[in-house]
């Protein structure tokens, strides 16, 4: 199961890419996202809005990085198995959940509009926790008791 959990990480880290560089060509263009998804056709809003940006930054552009990283920590840890690595991949995803969860907030509360984009991101980041808990647990595993009797 250790070795799944690190491959959908990477799996999912690829994903994770493409869509913020979607997010993030189509800023840097100017061009309008796609989204005629039912209700949330709020993508435009949302990266056009004030929350869009953190000091200066798009947050499309946090996005590659953050992916980019857990991709590479991942494929690393593919072929070298070090415990470091895993912590790492827990560490990113945790996280990246709580960035998650401040970003449904701000398109729920604050911008009053949602977008798919966002929102496959926040799957994939959910899905990448899942993935890293996966891996090894965070606690540290207590080693075996020996109950044997070394004298009569």
């Amino acid at each position: 199961m250790k070795r799944l959990g690190v491959i959908a990480i990477v799996v999912l880290a690829f994903f994770g890419i493409a869509v913020s560089a979607y997010l993030s060509q189509s800023e840097t263009n100017g061009d309008p996202l796609i989204c005629n998804v039912q209700s949330l056709s709020g993508c435009n809003t949302v990266v056009t809005s004030q929350y869009s940006h953190l000091f200066g930054i798009s947050l499309a552009d946090y996005g590659i990085l953050f992916y980019t990283l857990l991709f590479v920590i991942a494929a690393f840890e593919v072929f070298l198995v070090n415990q470091l690595l895993r912590r790492l991949l827990q560490l990113f995803a945790v996280v990246g959940i709580l960035s998650s969860a401040y970003s449904v907030y701000t398109q729920t509360y604050l911008i009053n509009a949602i977008c798919i984009y966002c929102m496959t991101s926040v799957l994939l980041t959910l899905l990448i926790l899942i993935a890293a808990g996966a891996i090894e647990p965070m606690r540290r595993s207590v080693p075996p008791r020996l109950d044997t009797k070394l004298l009569p």
